[in-house]
């Protein structure tokens, strides 16, 4: 069912663990060549656009692209009362994490007279993308609405496909959320299309300064395609896990967990690294019995066969620590002994989850941390959403006389160094003798 990928007695000193483990294949470029043509006619033809791809990817006529309201608050309404005291829970935990790390201006005086404020300033308008494929991310609403109220957006617009057994609008449970979070300007629109719709306006919806949220290779590579005409936050690929364990881990655990994301998508990667044959045999044992007793037998199976997936055997935690820190999953798993201090030692993961006790499904709804997080690796130099992506900094400079005149000297000689005499005449003129002080 997975495969076992042994490196035992590498020589750590030359081996690549980040090629040793692969991942799915996800050739974003590739598909900018089937994206370009629909970004290019969302653009021309808007709403008109969006009704064409909407029956052809989606399979539903229609070109009324905006929700209706009553839509939205019927969603609610007709909400369940356990999924909707789940989703207070999600919002309550995640408003509380999103504020704690809300940043605020920076002051810094350095010289007398002479202060440079490092301002926060919020995003003015975003747009939010919620997948509906395989699985209605209910829970993607949240992690994208939320940071973005707390950082202070001031409009704030969502995107889902239209469903054929939701009356050609999103998924009704998305749409509830929407309303439990105040967000009334909602789009049944999908994939590659809707990227280009919040990117260059469509119809009812205005251009948005940022785009945000989770998708298919289509969305991946409309975001690619749009980046400079809209801020992005992420090039999310498939789902993964990397799981680090001994043989201190229990391996219904640990084989509960990899299925989790494995559930998520064919191309999802399911990743076990450990110092433990033991360990690797139970978990082999455990897949065999919790896979087919789920209800999405195939998708898992597929993606757990899949090169993206295996079982990683290593000859102790210092070698599997390197290991994951160099895959630098999406998710990170420690079940260890010491899973606090090996943690810590992590410095590439979009999230880390320490101990027996923190799944990576308690991330995906209730931890109040977010679950839009890099993937393919990028947690080495990108990371996952939060209140920051919603922000912008300006640097706010304020000078007196005094303060300038005590730079000046500094700024002409510079300025000549780069041949760029204007530069410094900007200051001179400022001293010039012959023209009165202000």
């Amino acid at each position: 069912m997975i495969r076992r990928i042994d490196l035992r007695g590498a020589d750590r000193a030359s081996v690549d663990y980040r090629a040793a483990v692969p991942r799915a294949e996800f050739d974003v470029e590739a598909a900018t060549h089937q994206v370009q043509p629909i970004i290019d006619a969302v653009r021309a033809r808007g709403v008109e656009a969006i009704a064409e791809f909407s029956a052809q990817f989606d399979g539903v006529d229609s070109d009324d692209i905006a929700v209706p309201r009553e839509a939205i608050d019927a969603a609610l309404a007709d909400l369940d009362p356990a999924v909707r005291a789940g989703l207070e829970e999600s919002i309550r935990r995640l408003r509380l994490t999103s504020e704690a790390e809300l940043e605020h201006d920076v002051t810094s005086q350095v010289a007398d007279g002479a202060t440079v404020t490092h301002r926060k300033v919020p995003i003015d308008r975003v747009g939010l993308y919620v997948p509906g494929g395989l699985a209605p991310l209910v829970s993607s609403v949240v992690m994208n609405v939320v940071p973005a109220q707390v950082a202070g957006v001031r409009s704030i617009a969502l995107a889902s496909p239209p469903q054929k057994n939701s009356g050609r609008l999103p998924e009704s449970t998305i749409l509830a959320a929407c309303a439990l979070l105040g967000v009334h300007e909602v789009y049944a629109v999908g994939g590659a299309q809707a990227i280009a719709m919040f990117a260059h306006g469509a119809g009812p919806c205005r251009p948005v300064d940022l785009v945000t949220g989770p998708g298919n290779i289509y969305v991946a590579a409309a975001k690619r395609l749009l980046r400079g005409v809209v801020g992005i936050d992420s090039e999310a690929g498939p789902t993964e896990i990397a799981v680090l364990a001994d043989d201190s881990a229990d391996a219904a655990f640990v084989a509960a967990d990899l299925v989790s994301q494995a559930e998520h998508d064919p191309m999802a990667a399911s990743v076990l690294v450990t110092d433990s044959l033991a360990l690797a045999d139970a978990v082999e044992a455990e897949l065999d019995k919790q896979v087919f007793a789920t209800r999405h037998t195939e998708r898992i199976l597929t993606a757990l066969g899949g090169r993206q997936s295996g079982i990683v055997l290593v000859d102790d935690m210092d070698q599997g620590v390197d290991v994951v820190d160099a895959y630098a999953a999406e998710h990170l798993e420690i079940q260890t002994r010491d899973a606090s201090a090996h943690a810590a030692r992590i410095r590439n993961a979009g999230a880390i989850f320490v101990g027996p006790w923190a799944p990576v499904s308690l991330g995906d709804y209730c931890a109040g941390s977010n679950h839009v997080l890099p993937t393919a690796g990028c947690a080495c130099h990108s990371s996952g959403l939060s209140v920051r992506a919603f922000t912008r900094s300006v640097h706010v400079v304020d000078y007196s006389r005094a303060a300038l005149a005590e730079v000046a000297g500094h700024v002409v000689t510079l300025a000549e160094a780069e041949d760029l005499p204007g530069h410094g005449q900007a200051v001179s003129v400022r001293f010039d003798s012959e023209r009165p002080a202000r």
